[in-house]
């Protein structure tokens, strides 16, 4: 096999990971934020966040808050820091939330100073350090010259495809082109197509960092691209297989490519196994649910009043759901739809269902239509996070269409999950696969970090009122 002099690994391209972009953004909002406050503080003798060994501690509160938040109103959101929009107003939010429970907090922050112009400026500090910061992000490191060029291995008809859903998830990550492992005369490509003769010249003129292989079968492979596979690897070119990408890049199992070898990548995760992980839980969902259930009943006057007014009929309402191993049980609600909602048969919730009620609305914009569940929670049937439990009626349809949905179902449906805090309403098909990408992924990486994660979410979508 002829090699040309590859010497493209010693001026490699600089790219960075999602995880680590997102690492860098978490790193300099602090760093940046408290050098800023540091030399604020010793140019203009400002007490308030003057570094000291009796007050230091506020530091780390203030991080503690900063990254709290940041990821309430999704900073870290790779596609929201890229948008310069978005950002502003994801910085305005952060900023603002950041300094006012900063600010109430007591105990592990300074006093209040007597010259409130302190406290304006300590908000315009983190307000402008965060702003100089995210636009020095969008113009060095979001700009072409950090993009992961990469190389994808796939057949004429899908490549297309698999290459949005990928770059839509990762603003920088650019496939410069394609090597076809099955043509189609049929099939017009946007991407360039290369060949076995160009395959070399091609990855050092693009500097290609990464070979992903997006091919169900690799039975069909000629010899000779197995050769410049292995060549590429020891050469430093990252080779992956695309499941592994996507599921990096978009947070969900990709359902739809596995086909047949689903269970090759979907390993559960150990914390389905762990029995102290499984005890927490149970106790962290039996907490949560009694305070649910209190605040719900101080909650009930006012609802019941309400309900009288403007929703005419039943407060609560029940409905058969399908739960862990695809036992039913009843859930419960608050009802907010009008009476008879399903006359006509059952149909997916939609985001502006004109069977809502005005006061239905309220309850869905504040998930307070939610709060009974606390009720299935401490029952058992359900738990605080997991994926949403479905009616009978569409498990059976979606099911049939989708062979593994019925996996969601290998442990409890919970209030919240990860396919709620990343997806809106599933109101059709492509909708349900999505969701379901989602509740997989949950499932196969199950942990205390992604349960905290979730919790955030969806405390923002609660206290924000981005309920649906």
């Amino acid at each position: 096999m002829h090699h040309i002099d590859l010497r493209m690994t010693n001026r490699k391209k600089i790219h960075f990971e999602i995880s680590e972009r997102k690492i860098l953004l978490r790193l300099f909002d602090v760093m940046l934020v408290l050098l800023a406050l540091y030399f604020l503080s010793s140019c203009f003798q400002f007490d308030y966040f003057r570094f000291s060994i009796h007050n230091y501690y506020w530091a780390f509160v203030l991080a503690f808050y900063l990254l709290l938040f940041g990821t309430v109103f999704e900073m870290y959101n790779l596609q929201v820091a890229g948008n310069q929009f978005q950002i502003i107003k994801s910085i305005i939010l952060t900023a603002t939330t950041t300094v006012s429970v900063y600010l109430l907090t007591p105990v592990l922050t300074p006093s209040l100073p007597k010259n409130r112009l302190q406290i304006l400026f300590f908000y315009a500090t983190i307000l402008g350090v965060l702003f100089l910061w995210r636009m020095v992000y969008q113009k060095f490191l979001a700009s072409d010259r950090f993009y992961k060029n990469v190389l994808f291995l796939a057949d004429d008809k899908t490549v297309d495809s698999l290459v949005d859903e990928l770059e839509k998830a990762d603003p920088n990550y650019k496939v410069i082109g394609y090597f076809s492992t099955k043509e189609s005369l049929k099939k017009k490509v946007k991407l360039q197509k290369i060949t076995l003769e160009t395959f070399e010249d091609f990855i050092k003129k693009h500097s290609i960092s990464e070979i992903v292989i997006a091919n169900k079968s690799t039975d069909e492979f000629p010899v000779e691209v197995y050769d410049k596979l292995l060549f590429f690897l020891e050469k430093g070119v990252v080779i992956r297989e695309y499941s592994q990408v996507y599921e990096m890049s978009t947070y969900r199992l990709p359902v739809q490519f596995s086909e047949k070898d689903f269970y090759k990548y979907f390993p559960f995760s150990r914390s389905n196994q762990n029995k102290l992980y499984l005890y927490a839980i149970r106790l962290f969902d039996i907490i949560v649910s009694l305070i649910g259930l209190l605040i719900g009943a101080l909650l009930l006057p006012f609802l019941f009043i309400a309900n009288l007014l403007g929703n005419r009929g039943p407060l609560l309402y029940t409905q058969e759901r399908v739960g862990k191993n695809g036992i039913p049980f009843k859930i419960y609600k608050f009802r907010s739809m009008v009476t008879n909602a399903e006359a006509n048969g059952a149909v997916f919730a939609a985001a502006n269902d004109s069977r809502v009620t005005p006061f239905g609305k309220f309850l869905r914009k504040t998930r307070i239509d939610e709060f009974p569940q606390f009720i299935n929670i401490l029952k058992g049937d359900m738990a605080v996070i997991g994926p949403r439990p479905e009616r009978p009626i569409f498990v059976n349809q979606i099911a049939e269409i989708m062979p593994f949905y019925q996996t969601r179902h290998v442990i409890k449906p919970g209030l919240t999950g990860w396919a709620q805090v990343k997806h809106s309403y599933g109101e059709t098909i492509d909708d349900s696969l999505i969701k379901l990408q989602y509740d997989l992924y949950y499932i196969k990486n199950r942990s205390l970090f992604l349960d905290v994660n979730i919790v955030v979410k969806t405390l923002s979508t609660v206290l924000f009122f981005r309920g649906q």
